[in-house]
């Protein structure tokens, strides 16, 4: 296609910003879904960028870590037209109406209407830099290219000689930059003429090129005292600040991890009861209030998205070492959330002193116990709970014992944990219309419950645990070592008088 070809079309050029209006407008009055797959923002973050996109602005998305802020940003690119031409062969993607680049005006006063014309996709419209240290003028807004002006055999005061940055290369689309405050000051200085003035100095160039981009940007706000700050007048020159949160609901928080998680395995159907899926979330608001925890630097989304990833993992190594091609995430499953907390987690001092381990063990604890609440009576009631369960208690006085381990079959675990008398009545009474395998998970979940309000008692090694009474648990447990101890317990006291 040449320049006249595109004439003849009768297409008209616009700004970024008034195409991103336009074809918001458009959604908005069709009542087509804006921004897909941003859950829990429908009426905090995405009113507020949908009006900051009506006003034309450019904005800033802050908020603590795994908040979703980067998707947002990309995501933008939704609003963006499928196609525009522009003059092929130019570093800016000149507008082929109004080029503003050398090399583009140059090809119109050579060719005139039979200047080649390229398309360009919404995709390659987006360009994204993470504020690092080491970030220079250069890589931004540009710099001299020698070897460019000795091939060419330019002078250094020729134009042709610049070797543009990202920015200006981002020219008709969106220029994204992550973690703004990690941008030391003297290079947020350079950005200042490009958002408000429209010219860029290199060198010895002082140009004046009016590029067309909607300029958007990312921080967290911890980031303002640990690592940098944004300058005042970049601030001013921002249009809007949008904050962004964690799910205010834990029905959120399971969706976006349901969405984001990677739960479909390879030859292992691995079936996870719903429970599981809320002391995954669980796991995560006890996180964002514990005091072992830094609360400033936040608990991302990704912790609940790697912790159900491990909890599959680990049921499908079960599977796996027993030739099944079905199984169910059991509570001894829980352990392998371990590795995926503690790397998500920023420890206070006293967080410290507990370990990182202890930490992550003593948040599974909580979560499991303030779920167990929701589907049972709580054992630690002792005038309605505890009653509920004393058939259970009971089997376990007689003598009787129960051996699990996380790598038996589904057939022994079904076979050992029905053995146990007036448990499977009491699950079913609670929790209606389970299938036989999430009943059976239901049932060790009362058990390690139980244990864990000292109601029975549980004697363990590297491989397996045993459930019996807690007195003849107690006095085996007098020859135990606390490193044992500190092994296998899964730090589900909420206190020492819980212990």
């Amino acid at each position: 296609m040449t320049l006249k070809d595109l004439k003849a079309t009768g297409w008209q050029p616009q700004t970024v910003k008034q195409e991103l209006r336009k074809n918001l407008i458009a959604k908005l009055q069709n009542n087509e879904p804006v921004f897909e797959g941003l859950l829990g923002y429908d009426e905090t973050v995405i009113p507020q960028l949908q009006h900051a996109i009506l006003a034309q602005h450019d904005f800033i998305l802050l908020g603590l870590r795994g908040q979703g802020k980067t998707r947002i940003l990309r995501a933008l690119t939704t609003l963006l037209d499928e196609q525009i031409p522009y003059l092929a062969g130019t570093e800016l993607n000149d507008n082929p109406y109004h080029p503003l680049s050398k090399t583009g005006r140059d090809l119109v006063a050579k060719l005139g209407d039979d200047a080649p014309i390229a398309w360009l996709n919404r995709s390659e419209r987006y360009v994204e830099k993470l504020a690092t240290p080491d970030t220079s003028i250069a890589d931004l807004i540009g710099d001299i290219d020698p070897i460019k002006a000795a091939t060419r055999k330019l002078t250094y005061a020729d134009e042709e000689v610049i070797h543009f940055g990202l920015i200006p290369r981002a020219n008709r689309g969106i220029f994204a930059i992550n973690e703004l405050p990690d941008l030391q000051p003297r290079i947020q200085v350079g950005l200042l003429n490009m958002m408000e003035e429209q010219d860029i100095q290199i060198r010895g160039f002082n140009l004046r090129i009016p590029l067309d981009l909607l300029l958007v940007f990312s921080a967290n706000p911890e980031d303002y005292t640990n690592r940098g700050s944004i300058i005042t007048p970049l601030k001013d020159r921002i249009d809007s600040q949008i904050i962004t949160h964690y799910p205010k609901t834990a029905d959120i928080g399971i969706e976006i991890t349901r969405q984001e998680a990677w739960q479909d395995r390879d030859g292992v159907t691995v079936d996870i009861p719903h429970f599981f899926r809320e002391i995954v979330e669980e796991i995560a608001t006890q996180a964002r209030s514990s005091e072992f925890i830094d609360q400033k630097s936040g608990v991302s989304v990704r912790l609940t998205r790697s912790a159900l990833e491990a909890l599959i993992s680990s049921a499908e190594r079960r599977a796996l070492l027993n030739k099944e091609t079905e199984t169910t995430c059991r509570i001894t499953d829980l352990a392998a959330l371990e590795a995926a907390i503690t790397g998500k987690i920023e420890l206070v001092y006293e967080g410290e002193q507990e370990g990182s381990i202890g930490v992550a063990k003593r948040l599974i604890g909580l979560a499991t116990k303030a779920v167990f609440n929701r589907y049972f009576f709580d054992p630690s009631d002792k005038k309605v709970g505890r009653a509920k369960y004393q058939t259970v208690i009971d089997w376990f006085n007689k003598g009787n014992q129960l051996t699990l381990s996380a790598a038996i079959s589904q057939k022994i675990y079904t076979e050992s944990i029905n053995k146990i008398s007036g448990l499977q009545e009491l699950v079913e009474a609670q929790i209606k219309g389970l299938p036989e395998t999430q009943r059976t998970v239901a049932m060790e979940w009362v058990i390690e419950t139980l244990h864990q309000n000292s109601l029975i008692g549980k004697e363990w090694t590297s491989q397996k645990h045993t459930y019996s009474d807690i007195m003849g648990s107690m006095l085996s447990g007098l020859s135990r070592s606390k490193d044992d101890d500190e092994d296998d317990d899964y730090g589900y006291y909420e206190d020492e008088e819980d212990k």
